[in-house]
Order: C-alpha cells, then sequence, then structure tokens
C-alpha cells in the first residue's frame, strides 16, 4: 500500500524549482517577442534607438532650452538621455508586462507552466531594448567627449534595481490585468504622467530640500539618480531619497510576487 506525505509547503517549494526547470521558456518566449515586435518594420530594432532619442530631443527643448534648468556643467541631451535610459527601459516593460498574460491566454489555459515565467520575458525583451539604447548613450558621451568616472564601476547595481523595479511592478500590472481589463487604459496614462513626475528632463537637484524626501516614494527617481551619478559623476546624489528608493523596490517586488502567486491560480479561468 503506497504512502502519500502532505508536507507543508512543498507546493511551494517545487514551484520554485518547476520555474528552474521552464527557464529556457524565459529566452524562447523573450526572443519570440523580440521577432514580432520588429516584424515587418522597415529599420527594425533601430526604433530601439529611435523612440528614446526623439523623447530627448524634446525634453531637452522644453527642459534645457525654455524652462532653462540647470545641469551643473553636463551637456543637457546627456543628462536626459541617462535619465531616459532606465526610465524608457521600466516603461516599455510595465506596458509589455501588463499584456504579457492576456496576449498569451491559449497556452496558460491549455498548458502547464510557472506563470511568472511570462511577465519575465517581457522585461528581458524590454531589457535588450535598454542595452541597444546605451550604446547609442556611450556615442553621445563620446561625441560630448564626457568619460565617465570611476563611479562607473557601480553602474550594474543601479542596472538591477532598474530590472528589480521592472520586475516587481510588471508583476503587479500582469495579474492585475487579467482580473480587470480597465488597466489596459491606465498603463498608458501611469507611463505619461510618470515620465514628467520622474527626474528624466531635469535633475532631481532641482526639487526643494522639504520635498526631496517625499519625491524619492518614487521608486524611478533613485534609479534614475544612481545612473546619473555613476555615469556623471553627479555629486549631489540625495542618499536618504536613494534608500526609501530602494526600500520601495523591496517593497514592490515582495508584495508584487505575493500578489501573483495568490491569484495565479486563478489566470486560466478568467483569462
Amino acid at each position: 500500500m503506497n504512502e502519500i506525505t502532505i508536507e507543508a509547503g512543498r507546493a511551494e517549494r517545487q514551484y520554485w524549482r518547476d520555474l528552474w526547470r521552464y527557464r529556457e521558456l524565459f529566452y524562447f518566449l523573450a526572443w519570440r517577442d523580440i521577432l514580432v515586435r520588429y516584424k515587418q518594420t522597415v529599420i527594425g530594432v533601430a526604433w530601439a534607438v529611435i523612440r528614446p532619442m526623439l523623447t530627448m530631443i524634446v525634453l531637452t527643448f522644453i527642459f534645457g532650452n525654455l524652462a532653462k534648468m540647470p545641469s551643473g556643467g553636463i551637456p543637457y541631451p546627456i543628462l536626459v538621455f541617462c535619465g531616459m535610459l532606465p526610465w524608457q527601459f521600466f516603461a516599455t516593460a510595465f506596458s509589455e508586462s501588463g499584456n504579457s498574460l492576456v496576449s498569451n491566454a491559449g497556452m496558460i489555459s491549455k498548458v502547464y507552466f510557472p506563470r511568472l515565467v511570462v511577465p519575465v520575458s517581457s522585461v528581458i525583451t524590454s531589457f535588450v531594448d535598454f542595452l541597444i539604447s546605451a550604446v547609442l548613450l556611450g556615442l553621445m558621451m563620446a561625441y560630448y567627449r564626457y568619460l565617465p568616472g570611476a563611479t562607473i564601476l557601480v553602474l550594474p547595481v543601479f542596472v538591477l534595481l532598474a530590472f528589480a523595479t521592472a520586475f516587481g511592478s510588471g508583476l503587479w500590472i500582469s495579474a492585475l490585468m487579467v482580473r480587470y481589463r480597465d488597466f489596459r487604459y491606465i498603463v498608458p496614462f501611469v507611463v505619461q504622467f510618470g515620465l514628467y513626475i520622474s527626474p528624466v528632463g531635469f535633475s532631481s537637484n532641482v526639487v526643494p530640500p522639504e520635498w526631496r524626501l517625499l519625491y524619492s516614494l518614487n521608486p524611478m527617481v533613485g534609479v534614475i539618480d544612481g545612473f546619473r551619478w555613476a555615469l556623471l559623476g553627479e555629486t549631489n546624489i540625495y542618499w536618504p531619497g536613494f534608500y526609501i528608493s530602494v526600500a520601495g523596490v523591496i517593497f514592490l517586488i515582495v508584495t508584487g510576487i505575493w500578489y501573483f502567486r495568490k491569484t495565479e491560480r486563478t489566470f486560466a479561468d478568467v483569462i
């Protein structure tokens, strides 16, 4: 007679083992999304450069030429593009993650695999665009003869922080989108609004000191400030606010995983 042992927490541990077993699915879905995104386009992956480039030109004109925002001696296009780089990555990953589960409804309703793979693969796809845009930033810095200092060695830390921010927010919006399709209209507004309340077109040093702590509740503030500090050597990074942003990112990931796992079992029924 076979004996069945029910062990508390075993299903949860098995889920994370399955996530490792299905690791090749990350690359498959990410590669598929890249091919689909640029299929039948005239200039292909060049769109990964054109979009942030055009946005950088507009923001430089508005904040640099019209508003006369200070740049601390840094060429304004570089200041803006350093903010555009992590922001564009986050905005693209946030939007793509939101639609990821709904777009893969057929696969989710018929085949078992850890659903966490789907939004994460969307973040990976957006990270490819990030890397392409990073090459353009390098060319711009060479053009302006603005070389980064030793702080560039810690840039991978802030890249990881940007990835974590996109991951945590992507888990929330993808799970919410399955149950509440209204979020398909909310996401574009959040992305557009977030562009102007995040220090993309300006340095966060222009924010009055009494508002800096509150302003740092936006997790992207710490990410963008970190990028500029690592690449441009901005010495006035507001470290208390940066720590708050890091705490916000950790909160996003922990609660995002909790909510995603809580609702995951119902995806196939409601999608």
